[in-house]
């Protein structure tokens, strides 16, 4: 199973050539003590992170990739924050293709680290993610370099890659299958991709009345990557560039990207727009493996916290179904790890005191 189980319903590619590592059909688990500890009688996670690289993005690489061998180019030529690049390098090496990837200045050395053992170049570039006027010229160098044979440029964007993001649509294609009554689904956002992804997903099924009602799709950011959550909060038409802020790995996404394709689609839906802060996030990441047990990266633990800020504030009721995408597993970040565990002590017995911890005289 993976994405090509819906090849009806995303970016037309050949049998022939569709590149899969068996991403999608990610499971959907109910919360045991986070949900009930804040009267969520029926809050779902949905573990994006055990996709073959560890992320949500695999559902774009597979579809992009594959488009790449239908047009017949051979060398990809990409940005990331991290994970973007760990699924391109790795469906690319699938593939046989080379990729040449721009990454931010700050991305964790777990993703850093993938992109490298699946054979892709990598460069990183000072202040991307952070400067908006940076993200412009790297998108234009970038452009650019992708007109160029044999090339194509894979950006996890609608306005650059929309063969690729049709992948991510199946996020909503699966949820309608596993939840069908979900009211509302919490997304983290960057570039805003997947919450424009994720609503064109269920309003695909709408329309060919495989689903009554889209359920109301959020947009969950950094309150340092302000993007778009508070231009869709407030009722404006259009997302904002912004001075990144924010330490979430993955999300420091300063310029628009599909900011307003993301108010577009999520407005019509009943979703909003939430803002939380980095601190927040690490609590919830902390919270989730400990309580839950689900090890996940900070930018995955995005959509919950947005999720209990809004139940805080009353906007979603105790029994709505809802879901929170968890986009990646832990061992993308391991600085973030190490600040979870920052005052854990792992001491070193001999083996006497052993013994004696165990009665053994």
């Amino acid at each position: 199973m993976s994405i090509w189980q819906y090849a009806d319903w995303i970016t037309p590619i050949d049998p022939v050539n569709r590149i899969t590592l068996g991403e999608g059909n990610t499971p959907l688990v109910k919360s045991r003590s986070i949900g009930p500890s804040a009267g969520l009688t029926n809050l779902y996670f949905k573990l994006e992170g055990t996709n073959p690289t560890g992320s949500f993005k695999d559902r774009f690489a597979a579809a992009a990739v594959s488009h790449m061998l239908q047009t017949g180019a051979s060398e990809i030529i990409a940005t990331s924050s991290g994970n973007t690049g760990a699924s391109l390098a790795a469906y690319a090496a699938a593939a046989g293709i080379t990729a040449s990837i721009a990454i931010v200045e700050t991305a964790p050395i777990g993703k850093l680290s993938q992109m490298l053992a699946y054979g892709a170049s990598i460069y990183k570039v000072e202040r991307f993610g952070l400067d908006p006027e940076v993200d412009k010229r790297v998108f234009q160098a970038l452009k650019k370099m992708g007109r160029q044979p044999g090339r194509a440029l894979q950006v996890s964007g609608y306005v650059f890659s929309p063969e690729g993001m049709s992948g991510v649509e199946t996020v909503g294609f699966e949820l309608a299958e596993q939840l069908p009554e979900v009211k509302h689904v919490f997304l983290q956002a960057g570039g805003g991709g997947l919450c424009v992804a994720t609503a064109r997903g269920f309003a695909k099924l709408v329309k060919h009345g495989r689903l009554d009602r889209s359920p109301a799709v959020h947009c969950v950011q950094p309150e340092g990557n302000d993007t778009i959550a508070t231009p869709l909060r407030e009722g404006h038409e259009r997302a904002r560039n912004v001075e990144c802020t924010s330490k979430i790995s993955g999300l420091q996404v300063s310029s628009v990207v599909d900011g307003h394709l993301a108010i577009e689609a999520c407005r019509p839906t009943g979703g909003t727009g939430h803002i939380v802060t980095d601190d927040a996030i690490w609590h919830i990441q902390e919270r989730l493996a400990r309580e839950e047990g689900l090890f996940v990266e900070p930018a995955a633990a995005v959509a919950l916290t947005g999720a209990l800020q809004a139940a805080e504030r009353g906007e979603i009721t105790a029994d709505a179904p809802i879901v929170c995408l968890l986009t990646g597993i832990g061992f993308k970040d391991p600085a973030a790890v190490e600040r979870m565990n920052r005052n854990v002590e792992c001491p070193t017995f001999d083996l006497a005191r052993l013994e004696s911890q165990a009665g053994i005289n």
